[in-house]
């Protein structure tokens, strides 16, 4: 019984010194919790004293046992620590041991035990330190609350102050514009970099144009499709010029508050005067040029106050001599006529997409910095790349040299460039499909037309065919190798046009001839579409049809503030049944061409499709060596045309 309860006592013991740990103080979050175990350590200590206590273990039954025998003669109970001092028999004066006491206990036993064997017994508590603890927490949580206060009203104080200047300009000031592009490296666009070096000219000297009574445009409007190269251009002049240089786009004139853009526009200008002569270039301008009076809004139209104050400002009642404005944009239709005018933007140099002889400049300035392999030939390249713009041409070299990278390559070969060139007009390449149905499918429709641009006589020549499958749901393509002259000209013959539509049909005509007419697929939606639209302007735009040599459509422009929301029919509802059966016509004969093609030469469309199933992809070349077999091309088709 006893020996239980000794061990009672012992497990007790190891308890209570295990809640007396955790009473030292309130649990604090987050940063006061290192602080106040450090602060807890230091001031729940209690005062060193002046006794030696003795660190023999000495228990709590223990304790009872010896005041039973009369071997203790005093005992200092310390509730505030939970633990009792005992001056022993026979030891020094002042050599105390302690013993672990109960937790939220009194002791009864303890001091029956003292007082009916008369041991000296004195509670003698130490310094509670919990008072000082919890003011010390508190003061530090209002000290953090406090400053969290200090710093939400700076915030709010600065905000203010920006709100009080939402009327200031946000363009970009350079003294001196180091932007690292020269006119050397802007490639593809002579003509406006001539037009553009007159700027440079005036600026660096002006006297030589003042002699001879000249003036310098005060504004050039850089108009082009995207990627052609109109910011490359601005950098380039503010590189080349070496004056100011203010840069800002259109959209950061116009804000939710009303009147901002004014006087963002009133600020940009005030500032160029003070640094006359200057460059001010505004990119993507119809944001806040468009026309004006849509009709939608009230009159206090923030984009409508904006551009009034900008056209004020280019030429109002006071000059801005020596400040020139450059702006670009890809919209040039949907500008406001008042800032095209004359003493405004004098110039519009027209950026369009690069020919043969500037894709191969934007090529050989974007080779520098990458390795390429001697074989590879920047002229092929740029003969291949018609309608390509500089960006394009740019990304396209860029997706080579990953290529190679990726093929742990040392130099970028001919290979990574064709495979660039398709990744970036047609889509990643895709794991090659299995032996099946819809393979078999695919390279009938797609031989199909490719077997159209060999045997057609106003066709362009075939480039390759492949059934590798491409991202966006391309199973497989024939490219053509267009004639370049053609498409800078944009002269297209009524044949080429024709051949053309019979082409996009080839792969539906194949379709039916081998398979019939309940195996035909969707897969020439995209290709019926492009016959639509083709055969449409060939009609309403071109004049080449039975209605005769008349325009019944305008050029198809998107709709936007300033022009009518509603397009109107330009001609009677008769006429339209009529355009609708010339329409009709043309698409039903081309099509009816392409299966008489495919027809006749069903057992080469066979053999080409075998070839393609083994090899996937066939090259213009070894395509037309392999027709000639079969039939007698046309001299100048059996080679590919010169561009």
């Amino acid at each position: 019984m006893k020996q239980a309860a000794r061990q009672s006592i012992h497990h007790s013991s190891s308890n209570t010194d295990i809640r007396r740990k955790g009473r030292k103080g309130t649990v604090v979050t987050g940063t006061l919790t290192a602080l106040w175990l450090a602060l807890q350590g230091v001031v729940a200590s209690p005062p060193g004293l002046a006794q030696t206590v003795n660190r023999d273990p000495l228990s709590y039954s223990d304790l009872l046992n010896k005041v039973e025998a009369g071997e203790v003669t005093r005992i200092e109970l310390d509730p505030a620590r939970g633990v009792a001092q005992v001056q022993l028999k026979g030891a020094k004066e002042g050599d105390l041991q302690e013993v672990p006491l109960f937790s939220g206990d009194r002791n009864p036993e303890l001091i029956e035990a003292a007082r009916n064997n008369n041991v000296d017994l004195e509670v003698q508590p130490s310094a509670d330190s919990s008072t000082l603890a919890w003011l010390i927490t508190h003061v530090l949580v209002a000290f953090l609350l406090i400053m969290a206060l200090m710093m939400v009203l700076r915030r709010t104080s600065n905000a203010s102050g920006q709100a009080m200047n939402f009327g200031k300009s946000r363009a970009r000031f350079q003294m001196e514009a180091k932007t690292g592009v020269m006119f050397d490296d802007v490639a593809g666009i002579e003509e406006a970099k001539e037009e553009l070096q007159e700027v440079v000219s005036f600026l660096k000297k002006p006297e030589r144009f003042t002699a001879v009574g000249a003036k310098i445009p005060k504004g050039v409007l850089l108009v082009g499709p995207p990627g052609t190269g109109k910011t490359l251009l601005a950098k380039a002049i503010a590189g080349e010029a070496g004056v100011p240089f203010f840069s800002i786009s259109g959209s950061e004139f116009v804000e939710m508050f009303v009147g901002v853009g004014a006087s963002r526009v009133r600020d940009l200008f005030k500032k160029a005067k003070e640094n006359a002569p200057c460059i001010i270039f505004i990119d993507e301008i119809d944001a806040v040029g468009r026309q004006r009076g849509a009709g939608i809004g009230g009159g206090n139209d923030e984009r409508e106050q904006t551009l009034n104050q900008l056209l004020t400002e280019m030429d109002g009642f006071e000059g801005n001599t020596g400040i020139i404005i450059i702006a670009a944009t890809n919209r040039p239709d949907v500008l406001d006529s008042a800032l095209l005018r004359p003493g405004r933007f004098d110039r519009q140099v027209t950026v369009d997409l690069p020919s043969f002889k500037g894709r191969l400049g934007i090529l050989e300035v974007h080779a520098r910095n990458k390795k390429l392999d001697p074989s590879v030939s920047l002229e092929a390249v740029a003969r291949r790349t018609p309608g390509f713009s500089g960006a394009e041409l740019a990304n396209m070299l860029n997706e080579a040299a990953i290529l190679t990278a990726r093929r742990r390559k040392d130099a970028i070969t001919i290979l990574e460039i064709d495979d660039a060139i398709d990744r970036v007009t047609t889509g990643m390449t895709l794991a090659p499909l299995l032996d099946s149905k819809k393979k078999r499918l695919i390279a009938y429709h797609e031989v199909g037309h490719a077997l159209l641009m060999t045997l057609l006589k106003n066709s362009d020549p075939l480039n390759k065919v492949t059934i590798i499958p491409r991202s966006g749901g391309i199973g497989g393509f024939a490219q053509q190798s267009f004639n370049e002259e053609m498409i800078d000209s944009g002269l297209y013959t009524r044949a080429w046009l024709l051949d053309r539509i019979t082409i996009a049909l080839g792969g539906r005509a194949a379709e039916q001839e081998v398979f019939g007419d309940a195996e035909v697929t969707v897969g020439a939606s995209n290709d019926i579409q492009v016959v639509a639209n083709l055969a449409r302007e060939m009609v309403t735009r071109y004049g080449m049809s039975d209605l005769g040599p008349f325009a019944l459509e305008g050029g198809h422009s998107e709709v936007f503030l300033g022009r009518d929301l509603m397009t109107r029919a330009e001609y009677s509802e008769e006429v339209a049944t009529q355009i609708d059966q010339q329409v009709r016509q043309i698409a039903t004969h081309c099509y009816a061409e392409a299966r008489r093609i495919i027809r006749e030469h069903r057992a080469l469309l066979d053999r080409m499709v075998d070839i393609l199933l083994e090899q996937e992809t066939i090259d213009g070349e070894q395509f037309r060596q392999i027709v000639a077999e079969y039939t007698t091309l046309p001299e100048k088709q059996l080679v590919a045309k010169p561009n």
